[in-house]
């Protein structure tokens, strides 16, 4: 344990809760703490996908708040646009302490159940900085990146065996999420290898593997669906999944993935996952994200198909059903449809006018599916380097009085209920539509966070 938490909290309602009479039985749950530099006026605890409780902070930025009929596992709790995991146990009055400026690193536990929650998060921070030492070992050739990697795991055994010694009665449940936040990362990194090691070799080719290789797996389950939403073990799935989708012939991917290997993989997680909630998450989440990371309008009818047979999630065929449909819906090089829009001032424009011989890059964008923060870092990382571009920012829904800040006010728009737009925004997701000074469509549906959608904005720039 690295953390210093002897000046940690100020906190009166802590206080009351630690000097409690002893001679009566503690039975109730608390969560509460401090933020530092708030970025809203809520944590928000869940359990796994389900709210668990909301608690507003007060004029201090403290919180307190009482768990009804706690379950022992894992929790998380979200703050602004970031969040974390905690693990919770009956009885516990765990208190939490972190500057929203600095997360992760600065957040640090106190209370009854603060040990146990400490020693995940210098897990987690580890693993970040275990990234720097393997983008230097995925280089390295087979045995050698085993060797590292051995050593590595062993490190981690040692910190899970002497926090234990320590700790002899932490519940069998603990253990197992202490040991998947140690290892599992580690395991992630193994499966990764192969097709980021291809990366570096002059051939482009996967490395030969020895079956000694993938020893590890048999000590392991893919089917947890208990820890499917802790990220140390659903990356290592994802891997898992890839690799073993890579495993069935497919050359290394570089900057897209074919149709053929997204239809492979739709398949192998059908094969792979067992828990039917767990599987419809994966299929939706791979169909979005090669569809995404492709950039452009162009789709593919099979793997679309793959996903509509095998998904049996009736919410997710409808969501992907609207996605495709949105995207049949604006052709490229033709005119862009017109639409109105309405700017913060609470006056209706159409589009036609805003993006009048002007190189537009149109961001379609809902609350829900991605963070102001985010668009606030891409818009200005994409408008300094590709100057001749219009970079406009439409709200599908939400508050409309909601803008983003940092970024100027008169690139911003909201789409009322009544605007044509929403005939091609039905799946709320983010949409980008690259428009040129003619008013033509030169991309459909491009995608902010994707490096495929540089060549696309290159050529509009230059245009």
């Amino acid at each position: 344990m690295t953390k210093n938490v002897i000046l940690l909290f100020k906190i009166s309602l802590f206080f009351f809760l630690i000097s409690c009479n002893s001679s009566k039985k503690n039975n109730k749950t608390f969560f509460g703490g401090k933020i530092i530099n708030p970025k809203s006026n809520e944590v928000i605890l869940y359990s796994m996908e389900k709210v668990i409780d909301t608690f507003f902070l007060d004029t201090k930025n403290r919180f307190i708040g009482k768990i009804e009929n706690a379950n022992e596992g894992l929790y998380h709790f979200s703050h602004g646009d970031e969040n974390q995991y905690v693990y919770i146990e009956p009885e516990d009055s765990l208190m939490l302490r972190l500057n929203t400026w600095d997360f992760d690193e600065s957040l640090v536990f106190a209370g009854k159940g603060a040990e146990r929650n400490n020693i995940l998060i210098d897990c987690f921070l580890e693993n970040e900085n275990d990234g720097k030492l393997f983008y230097r070992y995925n280089k390295l050739p087979p045995n050698d990146f085993t060797n590292k990697v051995d050593s590595l795991l062993s490190v981690k055994m040692d910190t899970y065996n002497d926090y234990l010694k320590n700790h002899p009665n932490e519940t069998l449940g603990y253990r197992e999420i202490l040991k998947t936040a140690l290892t599992y990362p580690i395991y992630a990194r193994l499966e990764r290898y192969p097709y980021i090691n291809a990366k570096y070799t002059k051939d482009g080719n996967f490395p030969e593997l020895s079956e000694a290789f993938y020893t590890y797996r048999k000590s392991i389950s893919i089917n947890k669906d208990s820890l499917m939403y802790f990220p140390p073990y659903s990356r290592f799935i994802r891997n898992y999944l890839y690799n073993e989708t890579y495993a069935l012939g497919h050359p290394p991917m570089k900057t897209e993935y074919s149709a053929k290997f997204t239809i492979d993989l739709l398949k192998t997680i059908d094969k792979n996952i067992t828990a039917e909630k767990t599987k419809n998450a994966i299929l939706r989440q791979t169909i979005i994200s090669h569809f995404f990371n492709k950039s452009s309008c162009n789709l593919d009818n099979e793997s679309f198909s793959t996903f509509f047979k095998l998904s049996t999630n009736k919410k997710d065929k409808e969501l992907i059903t609207s996605l495709v449909n949105d995207v049949k819906s604006v052709p490229t090089h033709k005119r862009l449809p017109n639409f109105k829009v309405t700017n913060y001032n609470n006056t209706t424009h159409e589009i036609a006018e805003i993006i009048k011989n002007k190189n537009t890059f149109l961001f379609f964008w809902s609350p829900e599916y991605v963070s102001q923060p985010y668009i606030i870092k891409r818009i200005k990382y994409l408008s300094n380097n590709y100057p001749n571009i219009n970079f406009i920012q439409v709200k599908i829904d939400g508050v409309q009085g909601d803008r983003i800040q940092k970024i100027d006010i008169k690139n911003q728009y909201y789409l009322k209920s009544d605007s044509d737009a929403h005939q091609f925004l039905s799946s709320k997701m983010p949409r980008s539509i690259l428009v040129n000074k003619q008013g033509k469509v030169v991309n459909a549906y491009a995608t902010i966070s994707s490096r495929n959608l540089n060549p696309f904005l290159k050529e509009l720039n230059e245009n």
